[in-house]
């Protein structure tokens, strides 16, 4: 029966014995012997009749006593119990309160006992959801914690000790914000959100190993039975590799020159990267949305892309697309596009994106490889296997003259038909072993081609397979062997140019972390990743886990600051420059890897040692060019001043001959002086040739025994009516004892006589001029001094070179080509020896020096056996003169004909022919360079008959070389002389001949 409720208090006086009754909480007093009294309503319908140690469950009795004790003993009291016979059956969970009524021990005691089953239910249930949320946080994430209600570690986080290294002291409170990257705790400190907040940042943190590392960080409340947050839990989730790549990858793109783009097609605006951008046409900074973009495009091609991105939109798909591009400029470009739909959560596109790619390049190696396999009539067929059908290009048509037009690609079939029916069965079983083997595809034959004609050709080709090793396509290729060299040469220079285009796109690539010294230096840096290229780019083996200065002790400063410099800016850079030590010139794109504080880079970079070397050349060509256009057009303005100079006078001389007939002492006197003019020409026009001799290497030297001093006689000679124009006193010492040479005495006379023209010609008039002759050790020495204009010091290196004029305003006064030093030169280097020249400066004068081996002394020779010479006395031939040059022919025929000879004069080869069986010729002068019939042809035809076969046929022709008298000897010839030739040689050669004839008489 349950018991009255009391009425309710008048007044606040009142109330307490009011609460007293109605409070559900058990309210009691406790005696000294452990009897209960005073019971409340609530506290007598659970406690009636117990004592205080038969309340509590076994195991709570200890903890209720000692509480009992405390509180008689300190006045007060508290502990938490399960009272025996609740409501919950196997105990109930309470919290027990005492106060002692008394200041004495020992006096009853005031107990209050409330029910807090519910709230320790909900806390057991909220400990249970936390461990579970760690447990499916831990098998997602590199962390998971816990912490109190203002983000203080409270307990123990073993997650967070295994991955930071910390220990527990260290981590305990806000001590774990110690492994968080100074830059970056505000960030971490700060993701403690309003309690309906979920948060996700990310920051560095420190790893055991001691690098930071990027973390995202997920962090969520949790909330307690009062609606409080309790707790927050959350997660850490390594992220720097994901980075690592995201950076590779726009490294990659960089490098690459790839562009992006998206488009909204909510808003309908476009976003390009510069990269996209720039491989349209459009300037840096440039705004670029889809109409611009599309604009850019050639009207096909734009209709295509917008069909194309149509498509992918009605699809939800992707597509892919090269369209041709007209920059600003008026130049055509190809750029690669491929994009991909983005959708909502529903799956409704809502915007495209994508990558662009300048393949302007690409395609033009593309056009040049078709052009040149068209240049060079390459074949090209594909067999599809399957389908039996030949797909063939314009030139394998042109060699396979299959109809095509109506039914498409033919079989196979119809094109061995075509093949000669002698090679058909065998080229038929080539073709199954291709198949069968998996070997190459290589045969010869003949094939019947559209001009009706067979025509030999090569085919190769190679076998596809599927992955079941079943035949799929027959590609192959056939050249027209009878232009094979033309197509080996086209295929040569396009696979040249294939090469060189993957040399330059073959960039190397690696990470580095950089290594200072204790003072924050940048001293080294050490590779942790390479790609394939990386050796040959940089001459680099094992590179891996190996510092720059071990592999390279004495690396550049330079490379260490500069990659320091990327390091603290954050900011890539491209640049060029030479790694001396390396001995190679780089172009290097370098970035920072991960965020500020990071000792990493990742580099790209190429050897461009070459192309700096082919600069460096070309600058050294294009100087050396302009200098040598400067001499050359100095060279023939000298020239052609030299060659006035002498036909002046001639013209002269032949008006005066004309005029003063009748006085012989005057024409006399002219003719000398046309004579010293021709002497001049032929001197000048020989010492071109001898140039031109000594360039090609085919001038050769007659040595024989002579004497240092017989030739400074000849030359002393040669010179002195120059010598003696100008007034200038000549001083010749020369050693008494002989200075033997082995030696060509014309080619040294004219080395001698060329520094004393030189002398001579740039030394003011009445100079003075020593040239003096001595031996030193085991060499002839010849110097030539003058007191001329002397020589610059810049000039002293190049005053043996071709057209270097020695003083330019005395050359021009005196004349000269600018070649006789450089012949000086060169005809001693050809005896062993060497030329070489001192000045003291501009007007001082000027000393040219030449040293010769001297000869060996030469063992004396009895002439007891020689032979007696045979007598010769002159004898008059029949000589046939041959040339068209009228005025050549006849002056020759004259002089001639005033030493004795008989002559007959013809203007071409056909004559030639005809009056030699009637004239019967003894000696023929045959010029080459006949009209119709060239000499080399009238010669061999003269050696056809009965008169010419006897004759001696000399050539006489402005061509010497060496060849030219192979070529005349090859084509019947006797002996050759070159245009003009002097009477004297002419006249040897009659007797030379005549010798010949008379001992083969005496035979």
């Amino acid at each position: 029966m349950p018991e009255p409720r009391p009425n309710p208090p008048a007044s606040a006086a009142d109330a307490a014995p009011f609460l007293f009754d109605l409070t559900p909480d058990l309210v009691f007093a406790i005696a000294a012997d452990g009897t209960l009294s005073d019971l409340n309503p609530s506290a007598r319908q659970l406690l009636h009749g117990r004592s205080w140690d038969r309340l509590w469950i076994p195991g709570d009795n200890l903890q209720t006593h000692t509480a009992l004790q405390t509180a008689r003993e300190l006045g007060q009291a508290q502990c938490e119990a399960t009272l025996l016979g609740g409501p919950t059956g196997n105990g109930w969970q309470v919290m027990l309160h005492r106060l002692p009524l008394h200041e004495t021990s020992g006096q009853p005691v005031l107990a209050m006992c409330r029910d807090i089953s519910t709230r320790l239910e909900a806390a057991r249930q909220l400990a249970d959801n936390a461990l579970r949320a760690r447990t499916l946080l831990g098998a997602h994430c590199d962390i998971t914690w816990s912490t109190g209600q203002a983000g203080h570690f409270d307990a123990d986080q073993p997650a967070w000790r295994a991955y930071t290294g910390q220990s527990t002291p260290e981590l305990m409170g806000k001590g774990w914000l110690n492994a968080v990257h100074p830059d970056d705790r505000a960030i971490a400190d700060a993701s403690y959100p309003q309690p309906s907040d979920m948060r996700t940042t990310e920051y560095r943190l420190r790893h055991a190993d001691g690098d930071y590392r990027n973390v995202v960080a997920r962090i969520l409340p949790v909330y307690g039975g009062d609606g409080a947050v309790s707790t927050w839990v959350g997660s850490h989730t390594d992220v720097t590799a994901t980075r690592q790549a995201e950076q590779r990858l726009r490294l990659a793109m960089q490098g690459g020159s790839m562009g992006t783009w998206d488009i909204d097609l909510g808003s309908g605006g476009m976003d390009c990267s510069a990269t996209c951008s720039a491989s349209f046409g459009f300037a840096e900074g440039e705004r670029v949305d889809y109409q611009r973009l599309s604009a850019a495009m050639l009207e096909p091609d734009r209709q295509r892309w917008r069909a194309a991105v149509h498509a992918a939109i009605a699809s939800v798909g992707d597509f892919e697309i090269e369209v041709r591009v007209r920059w600003p400029d008026g130049s055509l470009h190809w750029v690669h596009l491929r994009g991909t739909c983005t959708c909502d959560a529903a799956g409704t596109a809502i915007g495209l994106a994508g990558i662009s790619l300048d393949i302007t390049a690409s395609k033009h190696n593309e056009e040049t490889l078709r052009l040149t396999l068209a240049a060079g009539d390459v074949a090209t067929w594909n067999w599809d296997i399957v389908a039996d059908k030949v797909t063939v290009d314009s030139n394998m048509a042109r060699l396979f003259p299959v109809d095509t037009s109506s039914s498409g690609p033919a079989p196979l079939a119809r094109y061995v038909d075509v093949i000669h029916p002698d090679d058909r069965e065998r080229v038929a079983k080539q073709i199954e072993q291709a198949l069968q083997s998996q070997q190459p595809f290589e045969s010869r034959y003949r094939v019947r081609a559209s001009d009706g004609e067979y025509h030999s050709v090569l085919a190769r080709g190679r076998v596809e397979y599927g992955a079941d090793g079943t035949p799929l396509q027959f590609p192959g290729v056939i050249l027209d062997i009878t232009r094979q060299s033309l197509v080996e040469d086209a295929l040569s220079n396009s696979e040249e140019r294939y090469s060189t285009l993957i040399e330059l796109m073959d960039q190397a690539f690696c990470v580095i972390e950089m290594l200072y010294d204790d003072e924050g230096k940048p001293v080294d840096f050490r590779y942790l990743e390479t790609n394939p290229a990386f050796v040959k780019q940089s001459g680099l083996e094992n590179a891996i886990g190996r510092t720059i200065r071990s592999l390279v002790p004495d690396h550049d400063q330079y490379w260490f600051d500069v990659y320091d410099e990327v390091l603290k800016s954050g900011h890539p850079m491209r640049y060029e420059n030479e790694a001396h030590a390396m001995e190679r010139w780089f172009e290097i794109f370098a970035a920072r890897l991960g965020g500020p504080g990071s000792v990493k880079l990742t580099v790209l970079f190429a050897d461009i040692s070459e192309r700096k070397r082919a600069e460096k050349k070309l600058r050294q060509l294009a100087d050396d060019l302009s200098e040598m256009d400067r001499r050359k057009t100095e060279f023939l303005a000298t020239l052609a001043h030299e060659l006035r100079n002498p036909l002046a006078p001639i013209r002269n001389g032949l008006q005066i001959m004309r005029l003063a007939a009748d006085k012989p002492a005057t024409v006399e006197r002219v003719r000398d002086v046309m004579e010293r003019q021709v002497n001049q020409m032929v001197h000048l026009v020989n010492d071109l040739l001898d140039v031109a001799r000594i360039t090609r290497g085919q001038i050769e030297l007659k040595l024989e025994r002579t004497d240092l001093k017989t030739i400074i006689a000849g030359a002393v000679e040669t010179s002195m009516p120059l010598i003696e124009a100008n007034q200038h006193q000549l001083l010749v010492n020369m050693d008494e004892q002989p200075l033997p040479l082995d030696a060509d005495p014309t080619r040294l006379a004219q080395v001698v006589s060329n520094l004393l023209n030189n002398a001579a010609k740039y030394t003011p008039a009445k100079g003075r001029i020593v040239l003096t002759a001595r031996r030193a050790g085991d060499e002839a020495v010849i110097e030539v001094r003058d007191s001329g204009v002397g020589i610059p010091a810049v000039s002293l290196p190049t005053v043996f070179e071709m057209f270097t004029q020695v003083g330019q305003n005395m050359g021009r006064a005196q004349g000269g080509l600018g070649i006789g030093l450089s012949l000086v030169r060169r005809l001693a280097e050809l005896h062993g020896g060497s030329a070489s020249a001192a000045s003291a400066g501009a007007g001082l004068g000027s000393t040219f020096t030449v040293r010769l081996p001297l000869a060996a002394p030469a063992q004396a020779v009895s002439d007891d056996g020689a032979p007696p010479l045979l007598a010769t006395k002159a004898v008059p031939f029949r000589v046939l003169v041959v040339d068209d040059n009228v005025d050549a022919a006849d002056t020759l025929a004259d002089v001639l004909g005033i030493i004795g000879h008989r002559t007959q004069v013809v203007h071409d080869g056909v004559e030639a022919l005809a009056v030699t069986p009637q004239f019967l010729p003894e000696v023929v002068f045959l010029d080459i360079g006949l009209p119709g019939m060239n000499g080399y042809e009238v010669a061999r035809a003269l050696r056809q008959t009965t008169a010419g076969k006897r004759a001696v046929l000399i050539a006489l022709t402005g061509w010497g070389a060496a060849n030219d008298r192979s070529q005349s000897s090859a084509a019947g010839f006797d002996h050759h002389l070159t245009k003009p030739a002097n009477l004297q040689a002419i006249s040897d050669l009659l007797a030379t001949i005549a010798t010949n004839q008379a001992k083969t008489d005496h035979d």
